[in-house]
């Protein structure tokens, strides 16, 4: 067991450990259940994840995508913290902003209506819908940025670019009351910001 704030863990145990976990989902099923692990705390790993999404491995980045996203299937949070778990041990890492990035949007339509997809850094598609909503966070200097729910209190953050789109296509609403600007996806509505607060950020 390692000492408290520093995991005797390192990358190669961490990189067979999350591969065996991969490998007991059965195949179609998704992501390994993370959730229902409840392995020992064995400490911090010396492992970021940077505000672009970049992963840092004590001090460098991690340039295989493939390790990247091996270890992504294997994200959590919990308590505002976020670990990588697997079904015997439990590490922590630190996440600067977000663990994901929404790099790529793609517009669909339903019997909802219209219904936007985001694809993250680590190739995943998701489906803005209820339960995988966008929220907007506003600087102090008035910026807005966007954030889509990925699974289980995970989160991406999105592309400038992307905002931009989303900006493109966004509309105003009265919402309790108060005149919105916000993204309509999967039938529902997500409010941005205050209708006069968006056009004075553009």
């Amino acid at each position: 067991m390692a000492n408290q704030g520093q995991s005797g863990t390192n990358l190669e145990a961490l990189t067979v450990a999350a591969r065996e976990a991969a490998n007991k989902t059965p195949a179609g099923k998704g992501l390994p259940p993370v959730h229902l692990w409840n392995p020992p705390f064995c400490g911090d790993l010396d492992m970021r994840i940077a505000n672009d999404g970049t992963w840092f491995y004590m001090g460098t980045p991690i340039g295989r995508p493939a390790l990247v996203r091996l270890f992504s299937t294997i994200l959590k949070r919990e308590g505002g913290k976020h670990f990588l778990v697997t079904p015997v041990e439990k590490v922590g890492i630190r996440v600067d902003d977000a663990p994901f990035m929404a790099v790529e949007m793609r517009e669909e339509s339903d019997e909802r209506g219209r219904l936007l997809c985001f694809r993250t850094n680590v190739d995943d598609w998701v489906a803005c819908e209820e339960g995988h909503g966008l929220r907007f966070e506003t600087a102090p200097d008035g910026g807005i940025t966007p954030y889509l729910h990925v699974r289980a209190d995970l989160w991406a953050k999105v592309t400038r670019a992307l905002y931009y789109d989303l900006v493109d296509i966004g509309e105003e609403r009265m919402v309790d009351g108060r005149e919105m600007f916000g993204i309509e996806s999967g039938g529902e509505f997500f409010a941005m910001a205050g209708a006069e607060q968006v056009r004075n950020a553009l």
